[in-house]
C-alpha cells in the first residue's frame, strides 16, 4: 500500500515537473523585445548592502557613478570589519554617493533590515515636494554591473511608464563567465571545475531562471530578485504604512518584497533584455549554502503567504498556482531527495541479484530506462540548446548538448542545499550566511553566520 502510494506521488510530481517545463520553453523562445523609454523622466536611486566588500565595493559604486550621470548610489555598510565604510567615504566626496551606516548590535540582521536603513535614509534626504511616483529605486549587489541602456529600458512604457507597475526585475548574467576563474584553483583541473560552476549558474539565471519569470509575466506573478531589482518609492511607501518597512526578515526577502507589492494590487515586470551582472561563485561549497540560503527562505515564505496568495483578489488563478507552486517547490525537492536516491538503490539492488545479471536486468526492463532518461535528464539537457539559441548563437550544436548534460548533472546541487536548509529550518537557524567573493582570500570564518 505504501509503495503503490509513493509510486503515484512520484508520477504526479514528475507530471507536474515536466508540465511546469513545457510551459515555461515556449514564452523564453518566443520572448518579445522592450523598446526603451526616457530615464530622464524619472529620479534614480540604487541601493546597495554591503558587508565586508572592500574587494568589490569601489569598482562597483565607480561604474554606476560613471555610466547613470544623475543617479543617487547608497551603499548600506552593515557594520562590515574591513574597510568597506572607508572606501566608500572616499567615493562620497561626489555628492551622489551616499554611505548609510549601521552599526553593532543593531546590524547584521538580514538584507531587508539593511535595505530598510537606506530607504529611511533616502525619505531623509529627498526634499519635502518630491513626486515618489517619479522616484525609482534599484538594488544592486556589491559585485553588481548594470547595462548601460538599462535604466532606459525599466523606463519603458510596459515597465514604469504604465502607472499600474510597481516593480521591475531585470535578468542576470555572470561576470566571470567568459573569464578564468578567479577563485583559489591549485590545478588544471580545479579550475576547469570552476569554471564548469560559472558557466552553469549563467545558464541557470539566464536561462531556467528567466524563463521562469517570462512564464509569470503570462500569469502576473513575476517575482523580484536580489540583484537587478527596481521599485516605485511610492510602492515602497504604500508597503512601508501598511507593515512598518518595506523590506521584512525572510532569507528570501527580494521575493517577498515582490509578493506583498503584488498582494497590494500592483504589477511586477520582468525586462530580459535589461541585464546586471554579478560574480557567480567558484565552489560547491559557497554554492550550496548561497542556495541553501534561498531554499530556506522559500520554505519561511511558503508558511507565510501561501493563503494569502491564494485568497488574494489580485492575482489571477493562473498567477496564484504558479506562485503557490514556486513556493511549495522546496517541499517537493525534499520528497524528492529522500525518494528518487532510494529507489535507483533498490534497482541497483535487484539489478544485481537478478538471474542473470545486471545486463539481464537491463534488457528485460529497457523501457524503464528510458522512461528514466525522458523524465530526469532531457529536461534539464534541453536547456543547453535553448541557451545556445536565447543567449549565445554562436555556439555549436554538440557544445550545447555538452552544456545541456554538464546542466542536468549541476542541478545535483540541489539534494545536499534542500537537506541544509530543511535542517536549518528544523534547528530554527534563520541567521544569514555571507558569501565570500572569489577575490578574497580563505579564512575561518570569512563565511559569517548572522544570529
Amino acid at each position: 500500500m505504501i509503495g503503490a502510494i509513493l509510486q503515484a506521488l512520484s508520477l504526479f510530481s514528475m507530471v507536474l515537473f515536466l508540465g511546469y517545463v513545457a510551459t515555461i520553453v515556449v514564452p523564453y523562445v518566443r520572448h518579445p523585445s522592450d523598446e526603451p523609454g526616457d530615464a530622464s523622466s524619472f529620479e534614480w536611486h540604487i541601493f546597495i548592502p554591503a558587508r565586508d566588500e572592500e574587494v568589490v565595493i569601489a569598482g562597483t559604486v565607480t561604474r554606476l557613478l560613471r555610466d547613470f550621470p544623475a543617479t543617487h548610489v547608497w551603499v548600506v555598510d552593515d557594520a562590515s570589519e574591513d574597510r568597506t565604510a572607508q572606501v566608500v567615504l572616499e567615493l562620497a566626496r561626489d555628492p551622489r554617493a551616499h554611505l548609510v551606516q549601521r552599526h553593532l548590535p543593531n546590524a547584521r540582521t538580514g538584507k531587508g533590515d539593511a535595505l530598510n536603513a537606506a530607504y529611511d535614509a533616502l525619505l531623509d534626504w529627498l526634499p519635502t515636494d518630491h513626486n515618489p511616483e517619479r522616484v525609482i529605486v534599484g538594488v544592486v549587489d556589491a559585485d553588481g554591473s548594470l547595462a548601460t541602456d538599462v535604466l532606459d529600458l525599466v523606463a519603458g512604457a510596459r515597465v514604469f511608464g504604465d502607472q499600474k507597475v510597481g516593480a521591475a526585475q531585470i535578468s542576470v548574467r555572470m561576470s566571470n563567465r567568459l573569464g578564468r576563474a578567479e577563485g583559489a584553483a591549485r590545478s588544471v583541473l580545479g579550475a576547469r571545475f570552476a569554471g564548469f560552476l560559472v558557466r552553469m549558474q549563467d545558464l541557470e539565471f539566464v536561462g531556467t531562471i528567466s524563463a521562469m519569470q517570462m512564464l509569470r509575466e503570462k500569469t502576473g506573478s513575476v517575482g523580484l530578485g536580489g540583484n537587478g531589482q527596481f521599485t516605485r518609492l511610492s510602492v515602497l511607501n504604500t508597503l512601508a504604512a501598511h507593515h512598518d518597512a518595506p523590506w521584512h526578515g525572510a532569507l528570501l526577502e527580494d521575493y517577498e518584497l515582490g509578493l506583498h507589492i503584488l498582494l497590494a494590487g500592483y504589477q511586477n515586470r520582468f525586462v530580459f533584455g535589461a541585464e546586471v551582472e554579478q560574480e557567480a561563485v567558484e565552489s560547491v561549497r559557497r554554492l550550496v549554502a548561497q542556495r541553501a540560503r534561498w531554499a530556506q527562505g522559500a520554505m519561511q515564505c511558503s508558511r507565510k503567504y501561501l493563503t494569502p496568495i491564494l485568497q488574494s483578489r489580485h492575482l489571477s488563478a493562473a498567477g496564484a498556482l504558479e506562485a503557490a507552486y514556486f513556493l511549495v517547490a522546496p517541499w517537493l525537492q525534499l520528497f524528492g531527495v529522500l525518494y528518487w536516491p532510494s529507489l535507483y538503490a533498490v534497482f541497483a539492488v535487484k539489478a544485481w541479484g537478478f538471474p542473470g545479471g545486471p545486463l539481464a536486468f537491463a534488457q528485460a526492463f529497457w523501457p524503464l530506462a528510458v522512461v528514466t532518461l525522458m523524465t530526469g535528464v532531457l529536461p534539464f539537457v534541453v536547456w543547453g540548446p535553448l541557451y545556445r539559441r536565447v543567449v549565445d548563437p554562436k555556439m555549436g550544436l554538440v557544445r550545447s548538448l555538452l552544456l545541456g548534460l554538464g546542466y542536468s548533472a549541476y542541478l545535483a546541487y540541489s539534494y545536499p542545499t534542500t537537506l541544509r536548509a530543511f535542517g536549518r529550518t528544523l534547528a530554527g537557524r534563520t541567521g544569514w550566511a555571507k558569501t565570500r567573493r572569489n577575490a578574497e582570500p580563505f579564512a575561518a570564518g570569512s563565511i559569517a553566520i548572522e544570529a
